[in-house]
C-alpha cells in the first residue's frame, strides 16, 4: 500500500512561536505533499460498512463497535466479526490505521464522523503491529490528533477496536 498524502497543506516555523509561515522552500509536508492523492470521494458508504477509496480497505461505519478492550481481546473480536456479509475481518496494522489520519484537521475523529462513519472516538485505537523493541507491546493511534504511541498487550491498556478487511 502506498502511503497516502497526509492532507497537510500548511507549514509552520520550527522554533518558537511555531506560527504558520509560507510553505515555499521549507521542504515541509505542506509544501511537498508527498504520497498518494486522495480520491474524491475518499470514502463510500455500503450499508453498515465504509470502503476507503484510497486504500481499498473496508471498515465498519461504527467506530466504536466493540468499545475499549485489551489487545488480545481486540484481536479476537476482529477475527470473530461477521459484518456486511464478510467474516474475514482483522485488526488493522499500524500503516492501515494511520492511513485514516488527516493532518489538515484538528481532530481526525470529528472529521471521520462527517465522512460516512459514526461513533469514531477521539481516543486510541489498537493496531495489530507489535513493537520491534518489545513484542509484549503494540502500537496504537490516537484518532484525535493522529499521534502514535504503544501500550502493553497484557491488559494494562484498554483501547478501542476498529476492524478492517481487504476490499474486493
Amino acid at each position: 500500500m502506498q502511503l497516502p498524502d497526509t492532507g497537510q497543506v500548511k507549514c509552520y516555523r520550527d522554533v518558537s512561536p511555531y506560527d504558520e509561515i509560507p510553505c515555499a522552500g521549507t521542504g515541509q509536508d505542506g509544501e511537498i505533499r508527498a504520497g498518494a492523492t486522495w480520491p474524491n470521494p475518499r470514502f463510500t458508504v455500503n450499508g453498515d460498512c465504509v470502503t476507503d477509496n484510497l486504500t481499498g480497505l473496508m471498515r465498519p461505519r461504527n467506530g466504536d463497535l466493540a468499545g475499549m478492550t485489551s489487545w488480545y481481546s481486540a484481536i479476537d473480536y476482529a477475527n470473530d466479526l461477521t459484518l456486511c456479509g464478510y467474516s474475514d475481518w482483522r485488526l488493522p496494522n499500524l500503516n492501515e490505521l494511520e492511513s485514516l489520519v488527516n493532518a489538515e484537521v484538528s481532530n481526525t475523529a470529528t472529521w471521520l464522523n462527517t465522512q460516512g462513519f459514526y461513533n469514531v472516538r477521539s481516543s486510541r485505537y489498537w493496531s495489530s503491529t507489535s513493537c520491534a523493541f518489545d513484542t509484549g507491546r503494540a502500537w496504537v493511534v490516537y484518532m484525535g490528533n493522529g499521534g502514535v504511541s504503544n501500550s502493553s498487550k497484557d491488559g494494562y491498556g484498554y483501547y478501542d477496536v476498529w476492524p478492517v478487511r481487504s476490499g474486493d
